[in-house]
């Protein structure tokens, strides 16, 4: 099996899984270096999506692909041509853009992205199946961490705006039996966690794991929108779009997770409580 976006949150934990399975695993990185935190009895192997024929040397006797996209889509055509030149079935890891809440349903570049790529798989003739995990828990990380260590109020708009957020390992743990059992072929499986929380409702809960209160102050969109910066906006606006959206109603929640894995997924609060350091310590620190 071929791995893409081995070294990204949900690729990473897809090769630990596989080898832990004692799944023969190959992984594609773009440069050799970023393999170094990879196990080291698996087979890595340079290529970039943007170059095309550059994935011939991975894809040799592959029969399962996990694609994650992370490339502009001038390419996209041309490189599931080769995937269906080598292999047999993708496992796509895609979004929610056809999930019928209006969380998922507003159209952005990114979700015009995943649905051509998904069009191309189609046509292409490989069995596929396509990964449609919700909003991330890890997202927390990246949203509120750097003011919860400073103490500060979480500034941040549509504190009611809910959501179901699904741990990236519950991710993982999918696309890892997908690719290796039988009956995944034609898969079209939308990932959530177990519970609608509002972002006010998140950010409390990681309080609670910390012993301590989280202000949570919130911003006017438009706000929020002259404080990002200009590289982020069209994520950020992507995003108002979708809690503006998602506004009064509770968030769209599946049983995939549990079906498939024969477990509930993991909830925010253990999420939180697995990474609650992330929240108390600097990662980058100094000395």
């Amino acid at each position: 099996m071929l791995v893409t976006g081995a070294t990204g949150r949900v690729g990473r934990s897809v090769v630990d899984l596989l080898t832990d399975a004692g799944v023969p695993v190959r992984v594609l990185v773009r440069r050799s270096e970023s393999a170094a935190t990879l196990p080291t009895n698996i087979e890595v192997v340079t290529g970039d999506l943007t170059v095309p024929e550059s994935l011939d040397a991975a894809l040799h006797a592959v029969s399962t692909v996990f694609l994650v996209w992370t490339a502009p889509p001038q390419t996209a055509a041309a490189v599931v041509d080769r995937l269906a030149a080598h292999a047999q079935r993708v496992v796509y890891l895609s979004a929610p853009h056809r999930t019928p809440h209006p969380f998922f349903r507003q159209p952005n570049p990114m979700a015009a992205l995943h649905a051509e790529i998904e069009r191309l798989i189609a046509d292409s003739g490989l069995d596929s199946t396509i990964i449609r995990p919700g909003m991330f828990a890890s997202n927390a990380l990246f949203w509120w961490a750097a003011a919860i260590r400073a103490n500060r109020p979480v500034r941040w708009p549509y504190r009611a705006a809910e959501t179901a957020p699904i741990d990236d390992r519950d991710v993982a743990a999918v696309v890892a039996r997908t690719l290796y059992e039988d009956g995944h072929a034609g898969g079209d499986y939308v990932l959530t966690g177990s519970e609608s929380l509002s972002q006010a409702e998140q950010v409390d809960i990681i309080g609670d794991v910390l012993g301590r209160p989280i202000a949570f102050e919130e911003l006017p969109p438009d706000e929020f929108r002259r404080e990002t910066p200009e590289a982020a906006r069209p994520a950020v606006d992507m995003l108002l779009t979708a809690w503006n959206a998602a506004m009064g109603q509770p968030a769209y929640v599946t049983s995939t997770v549990a079906d498939i894995l024969g477990t509930p997924p993991r909830t925010f609060r253990q999420w939180a409580t697995d990474h609650a350091t992330a929240f108390t310590e600097d990662p980058h620190p100094t000395n």
